[in-house]
Parts: structure tokens; C-alpha cells; sequence
């Protein structure tokens, strides 16, 4: 279905008080892709999974990037804050609590969750970010305040997509801007470790009771 322009798909609650996880699928997914992901990550909880709206030469992404590796900083700000109005329109029209509301990105996914962090705080309670990096990337980001948002990063360090010291950055910018970040590693590449995985349902289940602990060991 197409909600304030994004399609998406949508699934209730199946469990009182359960969070509504925002999926964000990486570069070439759809609203499809993390379904199965998020009903593992919280079983029972709301699922929101939009799809990216820019095309790059056939594959769906969040924003634009000017070549591999590079991206469009002006087009990063605009199309989070697209994507915010849309998961704030949501909460409005399916009646989910705005104030839990957890995302979970891989990748460009995972990127364009960070942006929101940056640009629009207050709109997550918490994010999973799997494969990520620093969406503004050289730019500083303008001071927010992040306290009582939980993040967890996990990162490859053999990734040559997102290289290990792009999800370093962004773990250093978000908890200096206050948010509780755990960051676990994996000896792999660009994808999603089963020992990650694990490891961020953990956290999810702390998050959901309003406990958090290091997880990076």
C-alpha cells in the first residue's frame, strides 16, 4: 500500500505493548526484504517497512549518492526528513504509539536510520544499524540531544562496502551527542552475523524493558 508516498507494508501488533520496528531494507530491497528480520529481532511487535523512493539505475534506495562510496549530503537531509513526516503520519493513521518506535536498517537502510537520529531527534526510541556509516560523512553534524535513545551498531571488519571506521564514526557522533550506544563487531564483511543478530535481539528485549547493558564484551 502507498502512504504519504512511500509503499509500504504494514503489520499490527500482536502483542500489547510490543514497539513498532521501522524496517529499512539496504540498497536494491524492498518493503519486503526485513519482514522476516523484524519478526525475529521482536516477535509480536509492529512491523512498518516502507520502500526507498530513489532509483539508482533500477535498485531502490533511500537517497542518492554522487558514486560509490560518496553520497548526496543535501539529498541525505531531505529524504530523512521525508521519511520522518511519513513514520509520524503513520503512527497518526494506524494508532501506534510515536514514542516506540525502534528502526532497524541494513546498510543504506541503516544509514538513512542514522540520518533521522541526526535530523529529526526524538522520532526513534532506538535503532539497529547493521552495515552502517556516518550519513553526513564529512560534514559536522549540528548538535541534537539523544539522551534516552538506545542504539546498536553492529559492523563487519572485512567490510569494503562500509568500511569498520565509517560505523566508528557514527558510533562516536551519536554517543557524543548522548545516545547509549553499543557497537559489536564481526570478523566478516558486508552483511548480517548470525552473533549480531543474537546479540541485537538481546538488546531489543533490554530496550523494550527499559534496561540496556554493554553487549560488545
Amino acid at each position: 500500500m502507498t502512504g504519504g508516498g512511500f509503499a509500504h507494508v504494514y503489520t499490527p501488533p500482536s502483542r500489547p505493548g510490543a514497539p513498532t520496528l521501522l524496517l529499512l531494507h539496504g540498497t536494491g530491497a524492498d518493503e519486503h526484504d526485513l519482514l522476516g528480520l523484524g519478526a525475529a529481532l521482536a516477535p509480536g511487535a509492529a512491523l512498518l517497512s516502507p520502500r526507498g523512493r530513489v532509483d539508482e539505475n533500477g535498485a531502490n534506495r533511500w537517497f542518492r549518492r554522487l558514486r560509490e562510496g560518496v553520497f548526496d549530503v543535501a539529498d541525505v537531509r531531505r529524504r530523512a526528513h521525508e521519511l520522518a513526516d511519513f513514520v509520524e503520519s503513520a503512527a497518526a493513521e494506524r494508532g501506534f504509539d510515536p514514542g516506540r518506535v525502534v528502526a532497524v536498517g541494513f546498510s543504506n537502510g541503516a544509514n538513512i536510520a542514522a540520518a533521522l537520529l541526526l535530523l529529526r531527534p526524538g522520532l526513534l526510541r532506538a535503532a539497529a544499524l547493521f552495515a552502517a556509516a556516518a550519513p553526513l560523512q564529512d560534514e559536522e553534524p549540528e548538535p541534537v540531544d539523544l539522551t534516552g535513545t538506545d542504539v546498536f551498531i553492529g559492523a563487519g571488519v572485512r567490510d569494503l562496502v562500509t568500511p569498520l571506521d565509517q560505523a566508528e564514526l557514527l558510533a562516536r557522533q551519536l554517543a557524543g551527542f548522548g545516545a547509549h550506544v553499543q557497537m559489536q563487531t564481526h570478523p566478516g564483511g558486508h552483511g548480517l552475523a548470525p552473533a549480531v543478530l543474537n546479540s541485537a535481539k538481546e538488546w531489543l528485549n533490554g530496550v523494550a524493558a527499559g534496561r540496556t547493558e554493554d553487549l560488545s564484551g
